[in-house]
């Protein structure tokens, strides 16, 4: 029986001249003021083969840090060693600002990448994405901003987070630079870019998709650990983390690794942003190259979130 195999190597993101690992990590909740420790974490990835870094602006308040909090700690370990920024594929995101909430008008959107570019240290982000959609910009203003901070080098590739199908095709039509990636919230239990034609349109166009929650908002695996924040498993998680842990009991690894597997075996060949700020765990996400799918695996796993079975 034919199987789905995962590899590790680093391969185009989209159509940019991008080269990124498949697995990213994620730094909503990288914080603190302790250098050593981020370093440890950014050596972790790395080390786990991961050099594609997903940061943003607003990672900072969540954490009850003040805005950019996370990409200056980033500075701070690229400072310390900056021989690291050359072995990572840096990006961010912006367009949110406190109060507003979003802010894409072309004044605001240079201001946040250069912003970025100040807390981080560095000259160039090699990934800037528009955080979240802001209704009240027009695609090509906002195309001909994005445009011109790529010619001017400060950015290497544009991509876009929570963004309708619409409205990446929108913003495509008048962006000459191209979007190189999409990023929605994808999981086994966050399964819209299934049937909402966000991966058929990444498909179609040749953009790269990222993942973020892909573990389903932590109820996959150990849960949130903030105070306050876990919760019971509903019937439709107990059936996804128990398909999971079959999986993963099949090939010597977790349910996390398993999960991740399942994401990275779709064809749209998307990125899962691996969140956990444990080095050790970090490690532990490279076990989801030892998970391989049958189409009938893969699908238990699809019709247990569901609910039902397929037509």
């Amino acid at each position: 029986m034919d199987e789905i195999a995962l590899s590790p190597e680093p391969r185009p993101l989209g159509k940019s001249a991008l080269r990124v690992s498949p697995m990213a990590w994620g730094m909503w909740r990288f914080a603190g003021d302790d250098v050593r420790a981020a370093r440890e974490k950014v050596e972790a990835a790395l080390a786990a083969g991961i050099n594609f870094f997903d940061t943003a602006d607003i990672y900072g308040p969540d954490n009850d840090e003040p805005f950019g909090a996370s990409e200056a700690l980033l500075g701070r370990v690229f400072a310390e060693a900056p021989g690291l920024r050359d072995r990572i594929v840096l990006a961010s995101k912006g367009g949110i600002r406190m109060g507003v909430p979003y802010d894409s008008s072309p004044a605001y959107l240079r201001e946040a990448v250069e912003a970025s570019l100040t807390r981080l240290g560095v000259e160039r982000l090699d990934l800037w994405q528009i955080h979240r959609p802001d209704m009240l910009a027009h695609p090509a203003e906002v195309a001909a901003t994005l445009d011109a901070l790529v010619a001017e080098g400060k950015i290497s590739a544009v991509g876009v987070s929570n963004f309708t199908v619409a409205q990446t095709a929108a913003l495509a039509a008048h962006l000459t630079s191209g979007i190189a990636s999409t990023q929605p919230e994808f999981s086994p239990l966050a399964l819209a870019p299934l049937f909402d034609g966000t991966l058929d349109h990444a498909m179609g166009q040749g953009i790269g998709v990222m993942a973020w929650s892909p573990l389903g908002q932590g109820r996959i695996g150990g849960g949130d650990p903030r105070p306050g924040r876990g919760r019971p498993d509903d019937d439709r998680t107990a059936r996804v983390k128990a398909a999971l842990r079959a999986q993963g009991e099949r090939h010597g690894v977790d349910m996390t690794a398993a999960a991740y597997a399942w994401i990275m075996a779709h064809p749209a060949g998307i990125v899962p942003i691996v969140g956990t700020q444990n080095p050790a765990r970090i490690a532990a996400s490279s076990d989801a190259y030892k998970v391989r799918w049958t189409r009938a695996e893969w699908y238990e796993v699809l019709v247990a979130s569901l609910g039902e079975n397929l037509p």
